[in-house]
Parts: structure tokens; C-alpha cells; sequence
């Protein structure tokens, strides 16, 4: 999906349309208090809209709609430093309520035409046009043409899709035409279409292999590409140096998967301010009893219980750490969440000031 939290928003607020807008933080007082003085999200005045230069806190943005892009603002940048690259933006903040139901919306549309979905997430997903009527169409075109017009039709959301031989170069296809865009990729468009991209550009290539292979003077996946597998192996290790070969020759033998189990469910919230677990202890308490209360509800909300818990934090110095252990029995219960939470809190040094505090439930099985 296009810029999908930002455009969900837009759809509330087409006075926005074409303006630099980012996405973040809950929802606000101030927010509902101008939906209600002007009669409807619709017709708020644009200057009466909060300012990213106003912005004062540690939140990041969620995401941020294409005008807002060209000024170097992205997704997971904290607002602080975006609101320096384009003051000018308009804030609003994140509805999960709202965003969730065009999710359901969107991939409803898509399994009622291609019924191969693999659920990645909020606003993603992988389909198999193998056995779909018209599937091979055109390349997939035709069918690609068919979701999007269909998605539109139904939530007034655009997306772009990637169609490819396997859900490697898909995924990187998808990034091709953006916004509203097909992109098709074809065995023999490798050499052409995705060895001169960056290798980080490979989904599984993260920051810091991206910055080895830079160091390495790796740049592109052509350049991964020519590179002997065992060089590989020897630098990264025997699993992620082979995968990276592999995935550099566009060889991605996983199956389009319907349906599979959570191996975890946590939340975490990042602080407006750092705070002290000893001048601050009362605040941490409530903050950490929520979060363990969310878990919870999460679990109970979607059947599982679990039985390794573990805690994070971040200090004010940016290092993080993290604690778990694993009980006899598992569950879903808040309170015993808290506890054994609690417990592990007992095991980290708590001197310093923190920035961030989450807690996670692993290990799930499915209730009964």
C-alpha cells in the first residue's frame, strides 16, 4: 500500500492532498478538539493544522506522504530531527482503529480475487498468481491492474505491485513505480533491472551487513553477485553468506505462505522524556504495568498464552538490553505477566536514566 498510514489520514482530511504530511505518536486531545470546532475533519482549516516545527518530544514517524518524502523525511525517523528537514509539514497522529480496518479492507479485496495471500503486515502482502484465471496474462499485469483498481474502488487507496518469479525480487519490483505503479521482472531482467540497485536493497540486508559490505567495497548486487560464495561465507558466516549469494542470482525458493503462527507478541513505548527508575519510580510502574496489560490483552485477543517473558530497555545513551526467562506453565494472564516481568526488572542495573521499556511474551501455544 502507498504511503498507508499517511493515506488512510488523507482520506479524513482531503484538504491535505498533495501537502508534506507525517504520521506519528497517538492520538491527541488537541486533534478531536478540531475535528469538533469545525464541524468535521474535512473541513479544518489547513493553518489550523499542527506544525511538524512545534514539534517537542521523543516521537518517530510512523510514515509520511510523498511531498513530505522529497524533503528527506521518512518512516522511523524521529520527529525532532524531520521537523529540521521540513518545518513545514503538517503532524497528524496515528489511528491503529481506522488504520487496522482498511487493512481488513484492502486484503479482503485482494483473497475474493486471488485467494494465495501471505499476510506480511499492516499494509503488505505477497500474492500467488500461479493458478489464478488470467494470472499469466500480460505478465501479470492484466491481474495486477484488477487488484488495484478493485482496492481503489472499495477503500479509495492506491497500492503498487511488483510481479515477479519469487517474492525476493517482488518485493524489491514493488519498489519500482511508486506511487500507483506495476512493475514486472522477468528471469532475464536480473542482470539489467536489479544488479545495479544497492545491496541494501535486498529485504534481509540490514544496516549493519550493508555497512560490512560497503567496508568490504561491496555497493551493488551485481558487485554481491560476482563475489565467491566461500568469500562470502567466510566474511558473514556459512548461512547469511550463502543466502546472500543466492539472493544476489534472484533465487528465493519460498512458497506464498497463507497462514502461520506468531512466534512472539510484545509492546514498548519510548519515553517523552528519560526517566529514573528511582525519581521517576511511580510513573515507571504505571507505564510498565500497561504495557504488561496490552501483552496480555493481545494474546487473549488473538487465543495464545506463552511461556518465555522477557523485558527491554533502552538507556538515555542509546545502549539496550534485554532479560527473559521461561516459567512452567504458560499464560495469558496480566498480573502474572507483570511478575515475572517484574522480576527480570530486579536483574538489569537501573542507575542510569531510560529512554525506552518493553516487555514480550515468547514460546506461544495456541489456548485452549
Amino acid at each position: 500500500m502507498d504511503a498507508f498510514f499517511a493515506s488512510v489520514e488523507l482520506l479524513r482530511h482531503p484538504q491535505l492532498k498533495g501537502l508534506p504530511v507525517v504520521i506519528g505518536g497517538g492520538k491527541r486531545a488537541a486533534d478531536d478538539a478540531l475535528s469538533q470546532a469545525y464541524g468535521g475533519s474535512d473541513r479544518i482549516p489547513i493553518e489550523a493544522f499542527a506544525r511538524l516545527a512545534d514539534y517537542v518530544g521523543r516521537g518517530v514517524i510512523t510514515t509520511a506522504t510523498y511531498a513530505a518524502r522529497q524533503f528527506g523525511v521518512g518512516s522511523a525517523m524521529g520527529m525532532m530531527k524531520a521537523a529540521r528537514l521540513c518545518p513545514q509539514a503538517i503532524v497528524l497522529p496515528v489511528d491503529f482503529e481506522e488504520v487496522r480496518r482498511y487493512s481488513r479492507m484492502f486484503k479482503e479485496t485482494i483473497v475474493e480475487i486471488a485467494p494465495l495471500m501471505e499476510d506480511r503486515g499492516v499494509d503488505e502482502v505477497y500474492i500467488d498468481f500461479t493458478d489464478v484465471p488470467g494470472g499469466q496474462r500480460e505478465g501479470g499485469r492484466s491481474l495486477a491492474r484488477l487488484i488495484q483498481r478493485s482496492i481503489f474502488d472499495r477503500t479509495g487507496l492506491t497500492c503498487s505491485i511488483g510481479v515477479a518469479p519469487n517474492k525476493l525480487i517482488a518485493k524489491m519490483a514493488s519498489e519500482f513505480n511508486k506511487p500507483n505503479g506495476i512493475s514486472t521482472v522477468h528471469e532475464g531482467d536480473l542482470q539489467s533491472l536489479i544488479w545495479p540497485l544497492a545491496c541494501r536493497k535486498i529485504n534481509g540486508i540490514g544496516p549493519r551487513s550493508d555497512e560490512k559490505l560497503h567496508k568490504l567495497g561491496i555497493r551493488t548486487i551485481g558487485e554481491l553477485a560476482a563475489c565467491e560464495p566461500a568469500w562470502l561465507i567466510g566474511h558473514f558466516g556459512k548461512a547469511t553468506g550463502a543466502w546472500m549469494h543466492q539472493a544476489a542470482w534472484g533465487r528465493d525458493e519460498r512458497p506464498v505462505v497463507t497462514h502461520s503462527e506468531p512466534v512472539s507478541m510484545s509492546r514498548e513505548t519510548t519515553f517523552e522524556r528519560d526517566l529514573h527508575a528511582k525519581h521517576d519510580r511511580a510513573q515507571l510502574g504505571a507505564i510498565f504495568t500497561r504495557l504488561c496489560e496490552r501483552v496480555a490483552a493481545d494474546l487473549q485477543g488473538k487465543g495464545y498464552r506463552g511461556r518465555t517473558i522477557g523485558i527491554k530497555l533502552r538507556y538515555a545513551d542509546f545502549r539496550s538490553i534485554t532479560r527473559d526467562q521461561t516459567l512452567e506453565t504458560a499464560t495469558n494472564d496480566a498480573q502474572a505477566i507483570r511478575q515475572a516481568a517484574g522480576l527480570l526488572l530486579k536483574r538489569v542495573p537501573l542507575e542510569q536514566r531510560l529512554r525506552l521499556l518493553g516487555v514480550r511474551v515468547g514460546s506461544l501455544v495456541k489456548s485452549d
